[in-house]
């Protein structure tokens, strides 16, 4: 699923943003984080979570039984705590800036979404959404992929996935996460 990739990215600006509270909440930039969790809260949650996971994916993993179908009460259960938490940070950066005293426990509330999200969407790739697959037929699986991009199409326009990648790009570089060969680790001493 793509969508995760958008997700990840979210979830790696809660990170970066966490960070940034707890070394200087006076150069925190609380517009970023709205923007941030307003396309977790429209595109991961509206759309990824209630209208494809949990209307489509997750009942097809219950009526097949299995080992995965013990995961949808846990997910689903996660969704509704990821969405609360995502309520909490917007109404913590609508107040538009964040006082020192709220920096640390808004950081605390990323570390919980991120730690949560990882773990979850970990389960999801490597044992819900294969056991879907394989509950489907080609046929079905087709169909269900041309229902996902209308789905999308309906609730975003034409270019949905498309949007999203540019709406965390433009976050990511404004925080000075963008480029990710910084993120390469440097060589490890010889010797």
């Amino acid at each position: 699923m793509r969508e995760h990739g958008v997700i990840r990215r979210a979830i790696l600006v809660y990170r970066i943003t966490a960070s940034k509270l707890r070394a200087e909440p006076s150069k925190f930039d609380p517009e970023l984080l709205r923007r941030t969790a307003t396309m977790f809260r429209t595109f991961g949650e509206d759309y990824h979570e209630k209208k494809l996971e949990e209307t489509h994916i997750f009942p097809t993993i219950k009526k097949a039984g299995g080992p995965a179908a013990a995961y949808v009460d846990i997910l689903v259960a996660q969704h509704k705590r990821g969405r609360e938490l995502t309520d909490h940070i917007l109404g913590v950066v609508g107040k538009g800036a964040v006082g020192a005293s709220d920096a640390g426990a808004l950081a605390q509330v990323l570390d919980s979404v991120e730690l949560m999200y990882e773990h979850h969407a970990a389960r999801e790739d490597t044992i819900v959404f294969p056991a879907w697959k394989d509950a489907l037929s080609a046929h079905q699986l087709d169909e269900m992929g041309e229902l996902f991009e209308e789905i999308e199409h309906q609730q975003f326009g034409k270019d949905g996935f498309e949007d999203a990648v540019a709406q965390i790009a433009h976050i990511e570089e404004a925080l000075g996460i963008g480029d990710i060969a910084q993120f390469t680790p440097p060589s490890l001493p010889k010797g």
